[in-house]
């Protein structure tokens, strides 16, 4: 009989012993998850505060491309007014036209465009009767003639329409992405294929220059009335 109270009081304190560990390790277990939820929290408080503060420096940064005329295609009146614009803005947009040339009025329309699209980038347009002398330095000899200008340099020109499928008929997007090869504005596109069929059909051709400054004297084009 005693045995049988020794082992049964034996199997109490086991029992108790199990519980107890059980119970300790249930609220170990609960600490450490309380735990983990509380680095998530954390964590996703930290994420929401980068994203806030991203929000705000895109905002800030956006009022600052429009204090300085991005966000839309303007014309400025003078060559003067050309270099005060490229010095204020790192990436610029300058179309050279005329009024009596009509392909002048198509660029136009996609230049519009883009500038809504592309705050990034300033987009401009001068009169080349009243620049002659930026006309000379940057021998600008085909109408219209785009200058893509970076950090005050002339990183690449768009000379008439050669770039854009030898039409009149290029999208804005093709455009657009003439823009992103020169890395002039932020293009999220493929660059290494041209958004419409029409520049395999016509046979796009490309002409690759030299960074130069602003005041260079070199320009090469595909057009026969350079030397």
């Amino acid at each position: 009989m005693a045995a049988d109270t020794s082992v049964e009081m034996f199997s109490k304190v086991m029992e108790n012993q199990l519980l107890q560990t059980a119970k300790m390790m249930e609220e170990q277990l609960d600490a450490e998850l309380e735990k983990l939820d509380k680095i998530d929290e954390d964590e996703l408080e930290r994420l929401k505060e980068k994203r806030l503060e991203a929000l705000k420096k895109a905002q800030q940064q956006k009022q600052e491309w429009i204090s300085k005329g991005h966000g839309e295609y303007r014309e400025i009146p003078s060559e003067r007014d050309f270099f005060q614009e490229v010095k204020e803005s790192k990436n610029v947009v300058c179309h050279f036209y005329k009024d009596s040339t009509f392909r002048c009025k198509i660029l136009d329309k996609h230049l519009s465009l883009l500038a809504k699209k592309h705050i990034e980038t300033k987009f401009l347009k001068l009169n080349v009767e009243k620049a002659p002398f930026l006309c000379e330095r940057l021998r600008i000899k085909v109408i219209p003639t785009l200058a893509l200008v970076k950090d005050g340099k002339t990183k690449d020109y768009v000379v008439g329409f050669t770039d854009l499928g030898n039409t009149d008929e290029f999208t804005t997007e093709t455009l657009e992405w003439r823009l992103g090869c020169a890395d002039i504005i932020n293009y999220s596109g493929n660059l290494m294929e041209p958004p419409s069929q029409c520049q395999k059909k016509c046979g796009t051709h490309f002409t690759k220059l030299e960074k130069k400054t602003i005041r260079g004297k070199k320009y090469d084009s595909d057009s026969e009335d350079d030397d």
